[in-house]
């Protein structure tokens, strides 16, 4: 469902196919393009019109040496391209589950889950004397051993919302918007749980669900349903808390992932042209290091830690 707006608004549609929504645009004459007319270029993808223009002020020397170099590889990944399949979600899918199985290997499943785990003390050897920064990120690849649910539920979750952004916004973005979220949710748990030990992908998983809030609205589409299904998120996130039970939830990863979420998605809408892809770049390197840098906030401020 989409409103009158996301419609009448052509520029959320392929040129080439008006009923094949998408984010990404030609590099050279900044039309909007679906997956299957995407080839690849030097810089980003162009469409099959530019593409033509292109080959046509081709010398013959040109196009010798396309045919004998560029265009098998180019044709093997214009076809992974076109396909329009999200490799990425699938890659994250695939590795998850991979370390997920590890860790059902008796004597060798608590190895697996203790290598990856995120707990804060890890970030700071002046007080631990242990200084193991990449379980920022390895923490998204781990979960529960003890049952199957965490895993499934947030793969489910990450097949569906990644079918709808990956195409959206291009594998590079995608992959960017799930690691930044991630990011952000063990830097949450730094600041508002420090003594937790946290196992998941659930702040990746909640940054992909403000992202499609944010990239739904840029674009008109309807997002009642988007905000129905996180509203029930956050209810499920916050209940236990609230009212106790044998359920632990990182509300702090969920929170942390949902606003640094929110944050990559805007930059994405406010920088789409091709002309903005330095000051996209600039920006989500600058998010990466505000995250980074509020990790010094325990040990400059250790009583503003919540514990």
């Amino acid at each position: 469902m989409s409103t009158d707006d996301f419609q009448r608004n052509r520029d959320n549609f392929c040129y080439r196919h008006p009923d094949r929504q998408s984010f990404v645009l030609c590099q050279r004459c900044l039309r909007t393009i679906c997956p299957e007319c995407q080839t690849p270029a030097a810089v980003g993808v162009i469409c099959p019109e530019c593409l033509r223009d292109q080959q046509k002020t081709q010398s013959p020397a040109q196009r010798k040496a396309e045919r004998r170099w560029t265009r098998p590889r180019a044709a093997s990944v214009s076809s992974a391209a076109s396909s329009g399949r999200p490799i990425v979600t699938y890659a994250l899918i695939g590795i998850t589950v991979f370390v997920y199985l590890l860790q059902l290997i008796p004597g060798f499943g608590d190895t697996v889950t203790g290598a990856f785990m995120f707990t804060p003390a890890y970030l700071y050897p002046a007080w631990f004397g242990v200084f193991e920064p990449w379980r920022l990120i390895t923490v998204l690849f781990v979960h529960d051993s003890g049952g199957i649910w965490h895993v499934a539920l947030n793969m489910l979750a990450l097949w569906m919302l990644g079918r709808s952004l990956e195409p959206l916004l291009g594998r590079g973005r995608f992959l960017t918007l799930y690691l930044l979220s991630g990011l952000g949710g063990s830097v949450a748990v730094t600041l508002l749980g420090f003594d937790t030990f946290v196992v998941g992908a659930s702040g990746a998983i909640y940054g992909l669900f403000g992202a499609l809030l944010i990239i739904g609205r840029h674009i008109g589409a309807n997002i009642t349903g988007i905000i129905v299904v996180l509203g029930i998120n956050l209810v499920i996130t916050f209940l236990p808390l609230l009212y106790g039970g044998g359920v632990r939830v990182s509300w702090q990863a969920h929170v942390g992932g949902l606003l640094v979420g929110l944050l990559v998605a805007f930059i994405f809408t406010r920088t789409r042209a091709v002309r903005q892809r330095r000051l996209q770049i600039g920006l989500l390197v600058a998010v990466g290091v505000g995250l980074v840098a509020l990790l010094f906030v325990p040990a400059i401020f250790p009583a503003l830690v919540v514990s």
